[in-house]
């Protein structure tokens, strides 16, 4: 099974996360922030990721801090669990739909850190939620995942419909991309190396 476990304490936080990339898409989230955490149990689920998170965070400030550094280690235990990234298929595209809303995630395991996020039309908040958070995140976890990432919502109203489907939608494209191969021999880059 391809597995990491990252610790990271900062002032601000402190994180204890374990990630499966070969899981079933089981969840054991505590990070003080709900929404988060049902956004991170979808994205899991659709993943067919195991993944266990603990934060202790400074929310008296904001939620800021907590959900940056969770996409940070996130990013930190993806790249570690792939390992040498041999036979993966790399490359991965899920359009979700979640009630009026429609989302584009398209995901590259490439070794280079890039985010394109186009997402318009968010209210600033979901419950008690920054919404402006969901980039933060997706910044965090594609710089130290080392991937490329684009993130668009086609469309949508309901704030709350449209920040679910990019999770659904990056837990589709992640299992897809992570997915073996066996017919594939190396990594699947003409350079030799991802």
């Amino acid at each position: 099974m391809r597995h990491a476990e990252k610790k990271r304490q900062t002032k601000e936080t402190n994180i204890s996360l374990s990630l499966d990339l070969d899981g079933e898409g089981k969840s054991d989230l505590k990070t003080g922030v709900g929404f988060f955490d049902h956004m991170l149990t979808l994205l899991t689920k659709h993943g067919r990721l195991n993944l266990q998170v603990e934060c202790e965070g400074d929310l008296e400030v904001d939620q800021h801090h907590t959900v940056e550094d969770i996409g940070i280690v996130l990013g930190q235990a993806f790249h570690e669990a792939l390992g040498t990234k041999e036979s993966i298929e790399r490359y991965a595209t899920a359009t979700t739909p979640m009630d009026e809303a429609l989302s584009r995630v398209s995901l590259d395991i490439s070794g280079r850190s890039f985010l394109v996020y186009r997402v318009d039309g968010l209210k600033d908040k979901v419950g008690n939620f920054d919404t402006e958070l969901v980039e933060e995140f997706l910044i965090g976890f594609t710089s130290h995942a080392k991937v490329t990432l684009h993130v668009e919502v086609l469309y949508g109203t309901n704030t709350h419909h449209m920040i679910e489907s990019i999770f659904k939608g990056l837990g589709r494209a992640i299992r897809e991309a992570v997915s073996v191969d066996p017919t594939m021999k190396g990594v699947p880059s003409t350079k030799g190396s991802l």
